[in-house]
């Protein structure tokens, strides 16, 4: 049996959706449903529920043999993972993003950001020869340049309608991500002959 890590939530269904249509699953898991696993009927595939921040430790560490996750968060935790298919699904960006009358460039001493993408910030902004400081925070993270919290902040974006509700303009996108299905090392080059018919399923 192959096992796969999913992140809770809209994207798990999605998922869902195409490993049915990619003949991985024939039926899906009920909707509300507080189940953190689910097995497919003809037992070849069990899916494991987690956060999305989790799903590469978990295939990582080998509780799972493979998992669907976001570009984002697999570029922000520097896992040792393999990556052999962009799945297209999820389509969103990290941007900067500030009020309108934000200068990046302007004079001082630090910029404080406001982000769940410390790493990335980090690496955003010392390509640009900025000095940051970083607040991490784990939501709600337009409210951080409202309440004078931040100078700025890196978070998602797909519409930029939060953005907007809230009086910010998208700067820059710093990364584009879609979701990606990611490998354990293991599973991946001891010829596990399941991992590998889902990858091949999965490209085409």
């Amino acid at each position: 049996m192959l096992t796969l890590a999913l992140p809770k939530g809209r994207l798990a269904e999605e998922s869902a959706d195409l490993l049915m249509k990619k003949g991985w699953l024939s039926s899906i898991p009920q909707e509300n449903s507080k189940e953190l696993t689910f097995t497919s009927s003809d037992g070849k595939l069990r899916l494991l529920f987690v956060r999305s921040q989790d799903v590469c430790t978990y295939v990582e560490e080998a509780a799972a043999d493979a998992g669907i996750v976001g570009w984002d968060i697999i570029r922000e935790g520097k896992y040792d993972l393999i990556t052999p298919v962009d799945l297209k699904l999820g389509a969103c960006r990290l941007s900067l993003a500030s009020f309108p009358d934000f200068d990046l460039f302007a004079k001082r001493s630090k910029v404080k950001v406001a982000t769940k993408y410390p790493v990335l910030t980090r690496e955003y902004f010392f390509s640009k020869g900025i000095s940051c400081e970083i607040i991490k925070l784990y939501g709600s993270i337009e409210l951080a340049p409202i309440v004078g919290l931040s100078d700025c902040i890196v978070d998602l974006v797909s519409t930029g309608g939060t953005l907007k509700a809230n009086g910010l303009k998208e700067i820059e996108a710093i990364l584009h991500s879609t979701a990606r299905l990611v490998c354990n090392r293991s599973s991946y080059y001891n010829n596990h002959s399941e991992l590998r018919a889902l990858i091949e399923s999965l490209e085409n």
